[in-house]
């Protein structure tokens, strides 16, 4: 695409941009009040009452017995959850971040700590995993898409912290969205999307069949306002003599009604499947309510003998923190069904019983290790993307690539605060040029660069040159302040004094609505051009 066909797509993007959702005025970053509004929300108490974690970052566990959704704030979609003894592991779709799928452990569903990226090998764009455990192996079962490519891949570990294989090509073009069931006959399968199915190979790692239609998914009445029909999202439970399909349709985007949980169930892994009479089991009844576009949930034993269902779901009014994973406890009834009680899950929940890890991991860093900790990633990298990386005394060194942050393949990181302020001490070499964004995709991001000629001001994934302030070198710290999506820049010439950028943006439209992709607005650093920027350090506080 020449830079005349993109700015003008681009330009078509903005204006979409600008009109979508409107947000409350700004306020000024200080302490989080409980007063302070929540713009765009259900406005009740409960919204008020996150607890704050390392560095002011959202947490659920509100450390009165009690845990306010989401579980893992920011963009967590597609959750695949796994009940290892007393473990619990969890994984998400990580699209086009490398390393990919982290994995995450807690012990109550509540506290998540990463263990570390399982995918290392660049696929394509991976979508929603299936991560399981058979005859004492693991297997993350995962759909990527890529311009060349489509189909679902299979890795293998002995132990959840790996090391993982390499992917293994399931030739599956067709589908998405796998979930593993073992069947009453003793055969391994992948449930898929359409109301499809493969038989596999014993050892998980080949199919042996072909794939053949097995289900035809509850439709819900014509005037529901949805996006698409789209069964997806299978995953299969077992519990006494029936087996559990819990499934999504509706589409996981678009309008906030739309996504939905259905479920069905059998005594047989080969159906027929007979639909729950109260389906939908979870669905966003209007835009009033806390949480949009909920589904794609799977069914998890927890601590103490309590059930719960997984899912994600948008925030109200921040799509730009892309779909957050939620937590909604079920109970059994007497006629072998479920149903969830969580209601719309703006109100504390009783909290498992059960010990809690701490919870998340910190954002800023000072690159003192040797290796990239587990919250960084490329967007969209090559295969030897990681070549690009080098730690010295002093920072991380990234080597240039590209033109621009479309281009370039920035170094970002998952957020899941309405208000936060992002800080980089950078210094270019030779004739890169480095800076801060908030990156949602190649075609949408914003923020600040700069070069040996001077600022380069970044909007609607557009590019402005400016003049260079006076005593600009090539050093430069830049802060970024993200408040419900009024986007505030300072820079520092000399790391102290910082000076407001004449620019402030509103960014509320940066989301998948806009721009598609099912991204979410994440901070970071880029280098393009040619020659390195050397980060020195990053720093991240929650409003």
């Amino acid at each position: 695409m020449t830079k005349i066909t993109r700015r003008r797509a681009l330009e078509a993007m903005a204006a979409s941009s600008a009109a979508a959702c409107a947000t409350a005025a700004p306020r000024s970053f200080e302490a989080p009040s409980s007063e302070a509004p929540q713009p765009n929300c259900l406005p009740t108490s409960a919204t008020n009452e996150w607890a704050r974690g390392i560095e002011g970052q959202r947490k659920a566990d509100l450390g009165n017995g009690t845990f306010l959704n989401p579980i893992m704030a920011g963009d967590h979609p597609d959750p695949t959850i796994l009940k290892d003894g007393e473990d619990y592991y969890m994984t998400f779709s990580s699209f086009d971040a490398y390393p990919g799928i982290i994995i995450w452990h807690s012990k109550d569903l509540i506290n998540w700590q990463p263990l570390g990226p399982a995918l290392h090998t660049p696929i394509g764009s991976v979508w929603a995993c299936e991560l399981v455990k058979h005859e004492g192996r693991y297997y993350i079962y995962i759909p990527a898409r890529s311009p060349r490519k489509r189909s679902i891949y299979v890795i293998y570990a002995d132990e959840m912290t790996g090391p993982w294989s390499e992917p293994i090509d399931l030739h599956l073009p067709n589908h998405i969205d796998p979930g593993h069931a073992v069947g009453e006959d003793g055969q391994r399968y992948l449930f898929l999307s359409n109301g499809d199915r493969v038989r596999l190979r014993s050892d998980g790692l080949a199919t042996a069949g072909p794939v053949e239609h097995v289900y035809d998914p509850w439709r819900y009445p014509e005037d529901w306002v949805t996006e698409s029909f789209s069964p997806e999202g299978p995953k299969i439970y077992q519990r006494g003599e029936w087996f559990y399909m819990i499934l999504a349709v509706g589409g996981t985007a678009g309008p906030p009604t739309g996504h939905m949980v259905v479920l069905a169930r059998s005594r047989s892994i080969h159906g027929p499947w007979e639909d729950a009479p109260h389906n939908p089991v979870v669905r966003t009844q209007s835009t009033a309510e806390k949480w949009w576009s909920r589904g794609h949930a799977t069914l998890v034993e927890g601590p103490g003998d309590t059930f719960f269902l997984v899912y994600h779901g948008y925030e109200n009014g921040y799509w730009t923190l892309g779909r957050q994973a939620l937590l909604d406890p079920i109970v059994w009834t007497e006629d072998g069904w479920f149903r969830v009680t969580g209601g719309d899950l703006s109100s504390p929940l009783p909290k498992p019983e059960a010990f809690a890890v701490p919870h998340g991991v910190p954002l800023s860093d000072d690159f003192s290790q040797t290796q990239l900790r587990t919250h960084w990633a490329f967007y969209d990298p090559g295969p030897s993307e990681m070549n690009r990386l080098r730690f010295e005394e002093g920072g991380l060194v990234l080597r240039a690539k590209g033109e621009e942050p479309y281009d370039c393949s920035p170094l970002t990181f998952i957020v899941g605060d309405q208000h936060y302020l992002f800080e980089a001490d950078l210094e270019i070499e030779d004739n890169a040029r480095g800076g801060v964004l908030l990156f949602y995709s190649r075609r949408l991001y914003c923020g600040l660069g700069f070069d040996t000629n001077g600022l380069v001001m970044h909007r609607y994934g557009l590019e402005r040159r400016l003049k260079s302030p006076p005593g600009l070198g090539r050093k430069l710290s830049i802060r970024l302040e993200n408040n419900h999506h009024i986007v505030t820049i300072h820079y520092a010439i000399d790391g102290v004094r910082w000076t407001k950028f004449g620019t402030q943006m509103e960014v509320s439209g940066y989301h998948h609505n806009v721009a598609y992709d099912f991204l979410s607005l994440r901070p970071g650093c880029y280098a393009s051009g040619e020659g390195q920027v050397r980060i020195h350090s990053v720093r991240y506080q929650a409003g």
